[in-house]
């Protein structure tokens, strides 16, 4: 099929050709022989006038031109994805979907699973695939990989896409429950080792660019850890402290020898951000995952339920 003399057929090779650069890999996720995503590459190459492929060393790069066709070249295809899901008449007891969800195990334990478990009931025909947040997150969220994201606001405010926030959370700092310690002092808090949770590249800094300016010397990191669920069983048995978010913390406490410590200085509270694409934002079945979330985020912050914010 044809639109203004190009072969629709070609975007979805020319996409995967940007993405993987690399015909032998492109043509392997096209399931098509190399000769024909070789072809198809040339005729690409002719319409536009651009070898939008070009050898540096032993790998291939993006011309100029290819770099700024890549992100339209996405959206399209995600766009024209989500349009032919769509079905005349949303029914959610039986409707079939497949959504990805990432998130970090943090918020798949106070809020994630919850939904999950609400939607088992009113959406049985739902599929979900949780994963934790990847390292190149931001990448993977703009090509498509995401359909729903959960993240810190800091985060969150880098993506020009729809988003709500869902809840706050204060920190508390944990401690093995035979520690000698029941009020965290300044003094304490700084001699002691520390647990530090890390997701992604950049947020294990981030508590230690805020915190170095302010108290004018570092805490000492001696373990890192890139998901929630562990620290209890870090600080077990030893005179470390973490330092996390408090619903969680609560409900571990409840589950380990831990004890909860408040902290010795003033922390701003974390805020969690839903965020999903903008293709997605009129899909009556990605509105119903969203609105089951936000109704359970809401009864457990006892907020009412807002609308998507500014993208």
């Amino acid at each position: 099929m044809r639109l203004d003399r190009f072969d629709l057929n070609l975007l979805i090779v020319l996409d995967i050709l940007l993405e993987e650069r690399n015909v032998t890999r492109a043509s392997e996720r096209l399931h098509i022989g190399q000769s024909a995503t070789s072809a198809a590459l040339g005729r690409l190459r002719d319409y536009f006038g651009d070898n939008l492929l070009v050898p540096v060393g032993r790998r291939m790069e993006l011309t100029p031109l290819a770099q700024s066709l890549a992100a339209p070249v996405r959206d399209t295809l995600m766009r024209a994805r989500a349009t032919i899901a769509l079905r005349p008449n949303f029914d959610p007891a039986t409707m079939s979907r497949d959504f990805s969800i990432a998130a970090s195990d943090y918020m798949v334990e106070v809020l994630v699973a919850r939904a999950v478990r609400s939607l088992a009931k009113s959406t049985p025909g739902l599929r979900l695939d949780l994963s934790s947040l990847p390292n190149d997150l931001m990448e993977a969220f703009e090509r498509g990989a995401i359909d729903l994201l959960f993240i810190p606001e800091q985060y969150a405010s880098r993506l020009q896409h729809p988003q709500v926030e869902l809840m706050r959370d204060d920190q508390v700092c944990m401690m093995c429950q035979d520690a000698d310690i029941d009020e965290l002092t300044m003094e304490q808090y700084l001699d002691r080792g520390h647990i530090a949770i890390r997701l992604g590249d950049e947020s294990s800094l981030a508590f230690e660019e805020w915190f170095l300016p302010r108290f004018g010397r570092q805490r000492r990191i001696e373990c890192t850890v890139d998901h929630f669920s562990a620290a209890p069983l870090l600080v077990m048995g030893t005179d470390r402290i973490v330092t996390l978010h408090r619903r969680l913390a609560e409900q571990m406490a409840q589950r380990f020898p831990v004890k909860l410590l408040e902290a010795p200085f003033d922390m701003q509270p974390v805020v969690e951000v839903m965020v999903w694409p903008h293709y997605l934002d009129e899909d009556p079945a990605h509105k119903w995952l969203r609105s089951t979330v936000q109704s359970i985020a809401c009864s457990l912050t006892g907020t009412t339920e807002t609308g998507s914010q500014p993208s």
